[in-house]
């Protein structure tokens, strides 16, 4: 049987998979309960002057690090060295260091600016009461497509798969637990509804695909689409929003069946030094002039309304960045599952383990 090679390409959702390490020291001035912030963030994800516009407003002295992977933020915050005094991490990351005993509650009466946000994301199943968290971006995967090539895009995961106009021309994640959470969909389960009992069955339906991929990708989806080396994939809509902006041939779908909806939060560390500077910058960030500076430079999907109001009306009314809230309402949240999670693993790896083909993207140079 051929097989679908893995494409990968640097993008900053890569940081979620594993990629190495960096850091950058930003001095800024100080105040607070000290001189200092220590924030862990992945890489470009932050307006280009949040930083020194924070630093004017408040005084406080930043240092920013990269975070390498999930994985290596875990074991960092467990062995307790170098604990930053806030962090970003995707929802699942939330519910596992949250059972981990490593985050702190937050303190809402320091945060009056949460009311800024979509009541949608006031109270997530994976942080009830956003106890532990406060919503950065969010994303929901769909199904980018190169419209001069795919006429009439397919209306669901179901019609991706049958459809034989679409053989051998998407890729799809390499990423287990999103894999295994867009073929759920094409029996009728959200992300949040696979059980163990549903592994073997998944793998079948994987399988029958195989020789319908053309191309598994550690989130350089959008790349591959952009490169014209795919006429569709799955992939996050803020990516194809990026890619959508240099070339109008792009587009982008959301399936009927429903998909997989993601959150990244900032959170401060059960350990950190300086929790009181976290929140003065949580709160800095949720505020409507900051969060449509940080809008600007990122262009995601924002919980924060406040700062939405504030951005160009192409932003607020893109339907790749806000599908509709009836397409959305058929969307969930993946759980932090470890015995599903090492099933998925397991079962995945010899399907989408086929070799990486070197990438050539503009954002892999």
């Amino acid at each position: 049987m051929d097989r679908a090679p893995i494409i990968s390409a640097i993008t900053r959702r890569r940081a979620l998979h594993g990629l190495g390490t960096a850091a950058i020291a930003l001095t800024l001035g100080g105040c607070g309960d000290s001189d200092t912030l220590n924030f862990a963030n992945l890489e470009n994800y932050l307006g280009e002057t949040t930083l020194d516009d924070f630093r004017e407003a408040t005084g406080i002295d930043v240092s920013l690090s990269v975070i390498a992977s999930e994985d290596a933020l875990f074991n960092q915050l467990r062995s307790g060295t170098s604990v930053p005094d806030v962090l970003m991490a995707s929802n699942r990351m939330v519910e596992r260091l949250v059972a981990a005993r490593l985050l702190a509650p937050l303190s809402h009466a320091r945060l009056p600016s949460l009311r800024n946000l979509d009541p949608r994301f006031a109270d997530p199943p994976y942080d009830a009461g956003l106890k532990y968290s406060v919503p950065y971006t969010w994303q929901v995967y769909g199904i980018g497509y190169r419209k001069s090539k795919i006429p009439v895009p397919p209306k669901s995961w179901q019609d991706l798969f049958d459809n034989p106009a679409f053989a051998g021309r998407f890729a799809l994640p390499a990423e287990a637990p999103e894999l295994y959470g867009i073929v759920a969909r094409t029996i009728g389960k959200g992300p949040g509804d696979i059980d163990l009992d549903d592994v073997p069955l998944l793998t079948k339906l994987l399988q029958e695909q195989l020789l319908r991929v053309k191309a598994f990708h550690v989130d350089g989806g959008q790349d591959l689409l952009l490169n014209k080396q795919v006429d569709l994939v799955a992939e996050f809509n803020g990516d194809i929003a990026q890619v959508m902006l240099e070339d109008s041939d792009l587009g982008f779908v959301m399936p009927l069946d429903g998909s997989e909806l993601t959150c990244d939060g900032l959170c401060v560390p059960a350990h950190a030094d300086n929790a009181g500077n976290a929140h003065h910058f949580i709160e800095y960030l949720l505020q409507s002039q900051a969060g449509m500076r940080v809008l600007h430079t990122i262009l995601y999907s924002t919980p924060n309304l406040a700062a939405k109001a504030l951005m160009p009306r192409d932003y607020q009314t893109s339907g790749v960045l806000f599908p509709p809230p009836e397409l959305i309402a058929k969307c969930a949240f993946a759980r932090w599952n470890p015995p599903l999670d090492d099933a998925i693993l397991a079962a995945a790896q010899p399907l989408t383990n086929r070799g990486t083909v070197p990438d050539t993207s503009p954002s892999a140079s």
